[in-house]
């Protein structure tokens, strides 16, 4: 397994828009591997194939407490959303150190292939459902940041190519 890079807001990469896996092979599944591993490393609770410079439709998560509940979503598809929404506090680790609530479903369900390639549902709820959702919007291109006013968006933009700069200089 290898621990993979992960892109930094506002990198265009970020934007582009995944493709679904046509077939879950040993490379979809080294992925996968690579994706937890590289999840676990930073301390993030979901991960998406985009966010690795991957753009294919596979999703990483582990919502549990003890961190050793992963679950993988392999061209996930939202089945059902709840009429209720829940406005969460989010984090992304391709926008590290930055926090801000987000209105998202309360709960939904969300059919997908697993690391064996067998289709499965997932009821997933809090902070599940949050995840799921944050990490299918990364599949279409969308970083959580893009919910927030202009505002907002322009000075964590700002931010972040400083916080990149800085830290290339002091490579």
């Amino acid at each position: 397994m290898a621990r993979l890079t992960i892109l930094r807001y506002p990198d265009p990469r970020l934007h582009k828009v995944a493709q679904p896996v046509a077939a879950v092979d040993d490379g979809i599944r080294r992925l996968v591997d690579d994706m937890l591993e590289t999840m676990y490393a930073a301390e993030g609770v979901g991960l998406a194939a985009t966010q690795v410079d991957v753009h294919r439709r596979v999703i990483v998560m582990d919502t549990s407490e003890q961190r050793d509940h992963p679950i993988v979503l392999i061209n996930p598809e939202l089945s059902w959303r709840s009429p209720e929404f829940r406005l969460a506090e989010e984090g992304c680790l391709s926008v590290p150190a930055i926090y801000d609530k987000v209105e998202r479903h309360a709960s939904v369900k969300v059919q997908a292939l697993g690391r064996d390639g067998e289709p499965f549902e997932m009821h997933a709820e809090d902070l599940a459902a949050v995840c799921v959702q944050h990490e299918m919007d990364h599949l279409v291109g969308k970083v959580f940041v893009e919910y927030l006013s202009a505002l907002k968006r322009d000075r964590i933009r700002t931010k972040m190519i400083k916080k990149t700069r800085d830290e290339a200089g002091k490579a």
